[in-house]
């Protein structure tokens, strides 16, 4: 094969790829007017985030879907989405279930830990209110009664897609200032 012959087979693949992979969906104008940035003065981080997620308690539903999207259906990093293990590497702090006693610390070191501009998410209704767990005795209640909460994405559990649309609103809310 010439050189000539490989250039064109790249370009049909580029042209196939942009025909059938499937455009990034536009966040919901529900969850980008929900959006709560408290700073004026964060910088732009550019057109990515990585994203740190803690079950503070949960019944696993919300984290079973947010480890979801970083596999191959969803793939979040190609959206600009990196899911990383260490505080000190996360702009995001994604958080599911309801803050259990014993994990409201823990939350508050993660917090700390990150470097600014960083965000708070509370995955689900458990994470926002503290859900049908409130009650608990074990449970101090939603996320936002141990941090301040940039970001509510509802539902029990909210589905891959709702997360994916909240975190690529943050994104944009952050990258249009």
């Amino acid at each position: 094969m010439s050189a000539g012959e490989t250039g064109s087979g790249g370009r049909m693949l580029q042209r196939l790829l942009r025909r059938f992979a499937p455009a990034p969906a536009a966040p919901a104008d529900s969850v980008a007017a929900a959006l709560a940035i408290r700073s004026a003065s964060r910088p732009r981080l550019g057109r990515s985030l990585s994203v740190l997620c803690l079950d503070a308690g949960s019944c696993r539903g919300c984290a079973l879907e947010a480890a979801a999207l970083p596999g191959a259906a969803y793939d979040a990093e190609r959206h600009g989405l990196r899911f990383v293990d260490d505080p000190r590497a996360a702009d995001v702090l994604l958080v599911s279930g309801p803050v259990s006693r014993n994990m409201a610390e823990a939350l508050r070191r993660a917090r700390a830990a990150m470097p600014e501009p960083a965000w708070v998410v509370a995955a689900g209704d458990c994470a926002g209110d503290g859900g049908c767990f409130r009650a608990a005795d074990a449970v101090e209640g939603g996320v936002a009664a141990v941090l301040a909460v940039d970001l509510v994405i509802p539902g029990c559990p909210p589905t891959p897609e709702q997360l994916l649309d909240g975190l690529l609103a943050l994104l944009a809310a952050e990258a249009n200032r």
